[in-house]
Formats: structure tokens, C-alpha cells, sequence
């Protein structure tokens, strides 16, 4: 229990903060599950729930509880969000939300990211730049530029303080994760500690954007002439481990059927090149992207 002292005061009011949400999102799981959703309305707007006319599921408590821990929290549902042979239905569908949206940084704050990782304000750096972000996640934001050059490009811009916030957060799993493995019986069918590590080893590498460009170029040299796959450019003047410059690209979403057939997309064409490019990724080139939603 010694070695759990120092970072228990170190993190002590995000304990809390933790111990808070997840008793909140925890109770209406509870609720849920034992039938009394009636009394206790959660869509009413009690516990900080926001109004609605139709009850939580119990899936949906989990997801919101993600959303309210941050982007450490929101990157694991993402990655549950995969796992359709470990997760029911439901809760696939619920944590699949978390790969989209996340509330927007403030123009002025990307500013500020990018001033310090380029030298100077976007309108100085590109002809033009979209306040507005194209999407927003977790740990960044995506807008749409120009290049002096003409080139149409979208900027990922990293979160401020984001870094920081997931270090902090990975030290308390790795503190619960050693807890678990200790006094639980967890570990006897898990390891807790190696799956935490893996988990921030894996998160770490995402906050450096270099490495993202360097993975594309790699990908984008291993599948050079095949017609199924294109990837974007990557713009290295203007790219740093917090700021990516990528080519602007159209496309549509595999599972957004109708937008398929519109664009005239053979959906059998698509699923067979869609799953020849990961099998030649995995066993080819023994280098597969890893995130393929």
C-alpha cells in the first residue's frame, strides 16, 4: 500500500473527481439494471443529467461517464468501441460515439498551440484558415487551410494542456491497476499492470503527430501503385509533434451506406479491398494501421 501513498496525495482531487463521476454515471447504471428507472428519472435532469424524454440505458451511462473523465477515459471507450467480439451490441454502439465529437477547443487557444509550435499566428503561416473546426476529438481538432502554395490542407491541431492532463491520468491507472492486482482477483484471469501499460504506451505514441505523419508516409510507400488505397500528404514544413498539415481528401464512410451507393461505390468492391489492404498490412508488411474506423 506504501508505493500508492505518494501518488494518491499527488492526485488526490482527481480521485475525487473520478470517485464523483463514476458514482454519478455509477447509480444510473444501478438504476437501470435493477428496474427502477421510473423512480429515479435520470432524463429529468437529476445528477447533472441532461434533460431528455426517453430513459438512459445503462450503455449510455458508461459512455457519458467516458466523455465526463476526459480524453484518457475517452481514447479507452474508443478502443472498446472495436472490440464487438468482447462488448454487447449496445454498448459497441454507445462507445462508438466517442470516436467523433468532443466539445470544441476556442479558436484563440489553437492559436496559441500553433504559434508555439510554428513560430507565428495561422495567418501568417497559411493563406487561409477556418476558425471553425471540421471535427473535434478527444485529444485534437481538425481545420481546414490553405497553403501559401494553394494547397488545400487540414490542420490537426493538439488540445492545450492535453499531454499533460492524459500523464496525470495514466499515473492513476497505473496506481489502480497495481491496487487491482494486488488486492483483487483480477489478476487471475487479467494483468492489469501490463494492460495499462500497453494502453499508455499506445496513448503516448498518439500525442507525438510526427510519428502519425512518419506512420502515414511509411503506409503510403508500402502500398505505392495499388489504386485501392490513397494517402494523404503529409506537409513536414509545417508539421511538429503537437501540429499535423495533412492533404485535404473527400471520402466517405464505409458504414454510411446510402452515401456509398450516391457516390456509385460497389459496396462488394469496397469490403473486398477494404479487407485485402489489412490482411496485406498485417501479414505483408507485418505494419497495419491499427485504428480502422
Amino acid at each position: 500500500m506504501s508505493a500508492l501513498v505518494p501518488a494518491r496525495v499527488q492526485h488526490l482531487a482527481r480521485y475525487r473527481e473520478i470517485a464523483t463521476i463514476l458514482a454519478r454515471h455509477g447509480l444510473g447504471r444501478v438504476v437501470v439494471q435493477l428496474g427502477l428507472g421510473d423512480l429515479v428519472p435520470f432524463e429529468r435532469g437529476w445528477f447533472g443529467h441532461a434533460r431528455r424524454e426517453t430513459p438512459y440505458t445503462q450503455a449510455e451511462h458508461f459512455r457519458m461517464a467516458f466523455e465526463d473523465l476526459g480524453a484518457a477515459f475517452i481514447k479507452f471507450g474508443q478502443i472498446s468501441s472495436t472490440r464487438a467480439d468482447l462488448l454487447p451490441a449496445a454498448y459497441v454502439a454507445e462507445f462508438s460515439k466517442l470516436q467523433d465529437a468532443a466539445p470544441p477547443v476556442p479558436y484563440a487557444e489553437i492559436a496559441q498551440v500553433i504559434q508555439a509550435e510554428l513560430g507565428a499566428p495561422p495567418e501568417q503561416i497559411f493563406a487561409e484558415f477556418e476558425r471553425t473546426p471540421r471535427a473535434s476529438a478527444s485529444i485534437g481538432q481538425a481545420h481546414a487551410a490553405r497553403l501559401e502554395n494553394g494547397a488545400r490542407v487540414i490542420v490537426k491541431v493538439q488540445r492545450p494542456h492535453v499531454a499533460e492532463l492524459i500523464e496525470r491520468d495514466l499515473e492513476v491507472r497505473a496506481d489502480l491497476a497495481q491496487f487491482a492486482a494486488r488486492h483483487t482477483r483480477l489478476s487471475e484471469n487479467y494483468d492489469p499492470i501490463g494492460l495499462v501499460e500497453e494502453f499508455a504506451y499506445t496513448l503516448r505514441n498518439e500525442l507525438d503527430y510526427t510519428r502519425e505523419g512518419q506512420n502515414a508516409d511509411r503506409i503510403r510507400r508500402n502500398f505505392a501503385g495499388d489504386p485501392a488505397l490513397y494517402v494523404p500528404k503529409v506537409y513536414w514544413q509545417v508539421t511538429t509533434p503537437r501540429v499535423l498539415v495533412m492533404e485535404e481528401i473527400r471520402g466517405v464512410k464505409i458504414n454510411d451506406l446510402a452515401a456509398l451507393d450516391a457516390a456509385g461505390l460497389d459496396r462488394h468492391r469496397v469490403a473486398e479491398n477494404s479487407v485485402r489492404i489489412m490482411l496485406t498490412e498485417v501479414f505483408e508488411f507485418g505494419f497495419f494501421h491499427a485504428d480502422p474506423h
